[in-house]
């Protein structure tokens, strides 16, 4: 039997060892051929068919290919998200390299990367930070081109250089020539969904285009009274104002309205310290429950280039979110032999977000030293004004069932037993800059730095939040291409990272501060088309949040130093003609200041691979597969003073999909999810947890134009 460190090491030898020898010899067989060989094929299917990463500007605002990046980056291509149905951006990330979902509840979900949670999230390369750091509701993935992931400490572009990851949507502009697409799904639970996206000029001279983008969701779930819809709007329009300027305006809206979810999730241990085996479709909520968000996103933009190569761009961002919900929290630990002992917690919430996000940079080339550079300058600036306000439902305490017989038939009492709440207002002004210099033909140097000044007033479940924070966080990494196929790079950022989260007492952490380092090599193969890439990284932190339990309801945290140590392996692009991959491994340690295993629910091994494959016999067809595996986890529950471990076993979850194109308009498709029935469950970054969905299916019916 293999262990499971061994698998992982195989997996990733397969990926890092067999596909880079078959590239290099293929390589060289093309070169051999370059001067008489030309090849015709269907570009635009190969382009719509493929997940090679495209150039971005997502770690420095000067656009570079993955290559040119001296960190790890990873891209989810819009093939990628059809192919397998990803229609939320969980989905999306749970089939990402290195990046670990932790859906904590049924709507809510953080996001980790190699050991720390995600936080930094762009919408086309301009930040906008979680309030909280973590995610209420579902984002869908219909307004988005791509999806990209710069793993590793971004401090230059987001100020903080929290060394997890960037996530940055690409959003769908419109398009010159006229294209129309609407997608039909249903599945398992009764899932409906309903997409279509309709692009083109709106003018005879096509100086005005414009871009809709409409979804609906509706289904059940295989979770006990969970039902959840959602409704998904994006629109851009773009006017050409002269031949070197243009100016962008869109607007998105998402509305997410879930009925019984889970706050809160399962007793895992029993008062044995035994888990408590529930079934898979069990339910913590209420029958009266739910949580509806809702979110605008509006934008303008306005972009020149100027005859000298040089580029001004500015970008003013509005969003508002909101929130209101009833929910039914269930806590205690159950009696082994009669499931008695826990107890109920019912509460109404509602908040509200609104923040204004402000971007203006120049970018271009100059020359030095008889060479030529890049330059970008910018500054930004935002504010956030958070309302929230809880209040708390009688009965709080009263006993229940115990969960094996729990149907969510509790009596919805009157919300007026205490309230508390929040308001407060942050403010964040940084200027930044990032210059790549070309040292000679084969060695670069991108370096740069952020100077951040952030400030909060306001007051948190009666405490005074007042608190200035400043810092300058630097940034440098070096790119030498060995020959034409291969690269090695280096990076290194200091990390600054002010936290939202909340001490037992009510004042908020200070910040994190530390330092991240990253090397690796890169390279691109069978002429360009496929991407290969190895990275090592270091990264030490200090006064990391850290869950502390429940204080009054609320979720409480205390700070504590990290060591995260690690390596990964990723490969995206065609492998083979008609073969289009991306497969990634890493392995990640995390270490507390004893030394000892910092983050137990924190898999040390991931492997992330999906593939798709024309069939060349019969080319209207397409197959694919998906394999997400992580090593074991755990995490130790306290129950009455002793603790008690709660065990995930390593699993894999194994997905299929298969389209085929009736004619140039029309497709079919099916999808079929978790293959093998794998039981597992979300997360241990609680104390409390659920589990997965189970095997589950989907049909789809496109139509395109």
């Amino acid at each position: 039997m293999i262990k499971k460190t061994g698998l992982a090491t195989c997996v990733a030898s397969a990926l890092s060892l067999g596909l880079l020898q078959g590239a290099i010899a293929q390589e060289s067989s093309d070169a051999a051929v370059l001067d008489t060989l030309t090849v015709v094929g269907d570009s635009k299917e190969a382009e719509q068919d493929s997940y090679k990463a495209k150039s971005s500007s997502a770690a420095t605002k000067l656009d570079l290919t993955p290559r040119e990046t001296p960190q790890s980056i990873s891209t989810i291509t819009r093939a990628q998200l059809d192919d397998f149905k990803l229609t939320s951006v969980n989905d999306a990330l749970k089939n990402t390299t290195g990046i670990s979902v932790e859906e904590v509840e049924t709507d809510r979900t953080y996001f980790t990367a190699r050991g720390f949670d995600i936080t930094n999230f762009q919408y086309d390369g301009l930040g906008t930070p979680f309030v909280y750091g973590n995610l209420d509701g579902s984002i869908d993935t219909a307004p988005f081109e791509r999806i990209e992931i710069v793993r590793g400490a971004n401090g230059l572009m987001t100020g903080t250089g929290n060394p997890s990851a960037t996530v940055n949507f690409v959003r769908k502009r419109p398009t010159l020539e006229p294209q129309a697409r609407i997608d039909l799904t249903a599945g398992s639970w009764d899932l409906r969904r309903i997409d279509t996206d309709v692009s083109g000029a709106l003018t005879e001279s096509g100086n005005v285009r414009g871009r809709v983008v409409y979804a609906n969701e509706n289904k059940n779930s295989y979770l006990d009274r969970y039902s959840r819809e959602k409704n998904v709007f994006h629109g851009v329009l773009e006017f050409d104002l002269d031949d070197s300027t243009l100016f962008s305006l869109g607007h998105t809206l998402q509305k997410t309205d879930s009925n019984s979810p889970m706050w809160g999730a399962l007793p895992l241990v029993d008062s044995a310290g035994q888990p408590t085996h529930l079934s898979r479709s069990t339910s913590t909520s209420s029958d009266w429950a739910y949580w509806d968000n809702q979110e605008n996103r509006t934008f303008a933009e306005l972009s020149h280039r100027f005859d000298n190569g040089w580029e001004a761009k500015g970008v003013l961002t509005r969003v508002e979110k909101r929130g209101d919900s009833k929910l039914f929290y269930v806590y205690g630990t159950p009696n082994a032999q009669t499931g008695l002992g826990l107890a109920a917690y019912p509460s109404q919430y509602k908040d509200e977000n609104k923040q204004w996000i402000a971007d203006l940079y120049v970018s271009g080339p100059f020359a030095l030293a008889g060479r030529e550079h890049e330059l970008m300058l910018g500054v930004n600036w935002s504010k956030s004004n958070l309302d929230d306000d809880s209040y708390y439902g009688r009965g709080i305490g009263t006993a229940l069932p115990p969960m094996s017989e729990w149907d969510g038939n509790y009596p919805e009492p009157p919300f007026d037993a205490s309230t508390a709440g929040s308001t407060f207002e942050d403010k964040q002004k940084s200027v930044y800059s990032a210059a790549r210099f070309s040292l000679t033909d084969k060695l670069s140097l991108i370096a740069g730095a952020r100077a951040t000044k952030l400030d909060s007033d306001g007051d948190s479940y009666g405490v005074k939040k007042k608190r200035s924070d400043d810092d300058i966080t630097p940034y440098a990494g070096l790119v030498y291409d060995i020959n034409d196929l291969f690269s090695v790079y280096a990076s290194y950022t200091e990390i600054f990272d002010p936290q939202s989260r909340l001490d037992a007492s009510g004042n908020r952490l200070a910040p994190v501060e530390g330092t991240s380092y990253e090397t690796g090599v890169k390279g691109e193969l069978f002429d360009g088309r496929l991407n290969v890439s190895a990275a090592v990284f270091k990264t030490k932190q200090d006064n990391i949040a850290e869950s502390a339990g429940f204080v009054n309801g609320r979720q409480a945290y205390s700070g504590a130093n990290y060591l995260s140590e690690g390596y990964e392996f990723e490969v995206s692009g065609e492998v083979l003609p008609g073969l289009q991959a991306v497969a990634g491994y890493t392995y990640v340690d995390i270490q507390d200041e004893n030394h000892g295993h910092g983050k137990t629910y924190v898999p040390k091994h991931l492997v992330r691979a999906s593939a798709t494959y024309r069939v060349p016999s019969l080319e209207q067809l397409k197959v694919g597969a998906s394999v997400n595996w992580q090593d074991d986890i755990h995490r130790d529950v306290d129950i009455g003073g002793r603790l008690a471990r709660v065990e995930q076993d390593a699993y894999a979850v194994v997905n299929l999909m298969a389209s085929y194109d009736i004619d140039p308009h029309w497709t079919v498709s099916a999808n079929l999810n978790n293959l093998t029935d794998e039981k597992y469950l979300t997360s241990l970054y609680w104390d409390q947890g659920y589990y997965a969905a189970p095997r589950n299916a989907s049909m789809s019916v496109s139509w395109k134009y």
